[in-house]
């Protein structure tokens, strides 16, 4: 991995400061994740938010980092919304300043975007789609809904196996404020955080 990501990552495993309350709502993903290993199966997860713009794009590349990082074989890290719009840039710029190398693969109004953590390993794929995009896997997936409104709004996921609520705040409230730079940090690397605890406790 990059150094810097690696830095940024030691700093994560480290502190690792998730309440017991937030334990509990993991723990559905560390049972799916671990099931699958067991059975040696493929393990697709698919972060699913309204706009497929900050919070599921976060979960999606920081679940592939922490799999990569505990050599947890067979993950497949998908993102969606409920609607398509834009990867919102601040969330590539965040993850650079963060250690990862991003750059556009396509140009358009919604661009695709490489997300890498290390230069031999395959990229993540970053662009705004709909949860049941052909993209992302149509079954054998768990859907996992990281905010409330997502969760709200769509009773059920066609093709999921298991679907896991774990809502995280929206830095969208920072936008156009002097904090925004903070805001989207911190929200990284709390979701960063909580994705190298699930993956750390899975055994082989």
């Amino acid at each position: 991995m990059y150094k810097k990501l690696a830095d940024t990552i030691s700093t994560i495993i480290s502190v690792q400061n998730i309440s017991e309350e937030r334990k509990t709502i993991l723990q559905p993903l560390i049972d799916f994740i671990q099931q699958k290993t067991d059975n040696k199966q493929e393990i697709n997860i698919n972060f699913i938010c309204t706009h497929n713009s900050r919070r599921s794009h976060l979960s999606q590349v920081w679940a592939q980092v922490a799999s990569a990082y505990f050599n947890i074989p067979n993950v497949h890290c998908y993102s969606g919304g409920t609607e398509e719009t834009v990867l919102f840039p601040k969330v590539a710029e965040t993850l650079i300043n963060q250690g990862f190398n991003i750059f556009k693969i396509a140009e358009s109004n919604n661009p695709v975007y490489a997300v890498k953590y290390s230069d031999n390993a395959l990229p993540v794929i970053g662009f705004s789609k709909k949860y049941d995009s052909p993209f992302n896997p149509v079954s054998a997936f768990t859907a996992i809904m990281t905010c409330s409104q997502a969760d709200g709004g769509c009773p059920f996921i066609a093709g999921a196996e298991k679907r896991i609520p774990i809502t995280f705040e929206d830095p969208k409230i920072s936008d156009g404020t002097a904090e925004q730079t903070q805001v989207y940090a911190k929200r990284s690397l709390q979701i960063a955080t909580e994705m190298f605890y699930i993956f750390s406790k899975i055994s082989q």
